[in-house]
């Protein structure tokens, strides 16, 4: 899959990078950035880098909007390749998600975004904290063995560079009702992605579905949407008599 844009950055062009972004965030958005384009082949590539800091996992940088609401969706579930990757520190892959049984629900909801691998690599830290770069597909059977081993190339290569970047910013502290409103339309996100695959409709109808049971029952949507996740079924649209 592997094709490259060019050389690696140098050392010194990814301190350049860290001393002129201003926060941590910039400066991981700008390496995610750069890895979605030096590892992007004929297949475009999602990637997204995981941060974990005192137990905490943040997506903190993503090459897209897409790439960041996958990272999301294994928040709500706790577990997923890219969480098992950062916790383990050993690669993770998954050829074809609709024939791996190892996170039926987190497969089941980044399948409903057209997601098809999935490849998360450990980046390596100093103690106290984790990373790993997470890659996706829309795609299955993309990630042979070249494109395996150029992503674990790649994330040793900047794995020094995000050691210091940790050094040098400190975590950002989001005000506790900002995190309860991305933590919500993370588990609704993946709610959504969900009755996409069990009723095969679009993302529109999907969330239609979801407003229309949560009037039909006068139920918070994320109440149904954590129920959802938890197993429940979806409930009827129209009210019982």
């Amino acid at each position: 899959m592997v094709s490259g844009t060019g050389a690696s950055p140098s050392p010194e062009q990814l301190q350049d990078l860290l001393l002129e972004s201003p926060g941590f965030t910039e400066f991981l958005l700008g390496l995610t950035t750069i890895s979605a384009t030096l590892l992007g082949g004929t297949e475009p590539m999602l990637c997204a880098i995981t941060v974990e800091r005192d137990g905490t996992p943040a997506t903190v940088a993503s090459s897209g909007e897409d790439a960041r609401l996958l990272d999301e969706k294994q928040y709500t579930f706790d577990d997923g390749p890219c969480l098992t990757a950062l916790r383990q520190g050993t690669t993770v892959l998954v050829p074809d998600v609709a024939n791996d049984d190892r996170w039926d629900h987190y497969a089941s909801a980044v399948s409903g975004e057209g997601i098809r691998s999935v490849l998360a690599v450990p980046i390596a830290t100093d103690p106290g904290s984790a990373a790993a770069l997470n890659c996706y597909s829309r795609t299955s059977g993309v990630f042979d063995e070249a494109t395996v081993a150029e992503v674990e190339r790649h994330a040793a290569s900047i794995s020094r560079i995000l050691r210091l970047a940790l050094k040098v910013h400190p975590p950002q502290i989001y005000p506790e009702h900002l995190r309860s409103a991305l933590k919500s339309r993370a588990i609704i996100d993946a709610a959504v992605a969900l009755i996409m695959v069990q009723n095969r409709c679009s993302r529109e109808r999907a969330m239609e579905l979801l407003h229309l049971a949560s009037r039909a029952t006068d139920t918070r949507l994320h109440t149904i949407a954590a129920d959802i996740l938890q197993g429940a079924a979806l409930p009827p649209a129209d009210p019982p008599e």
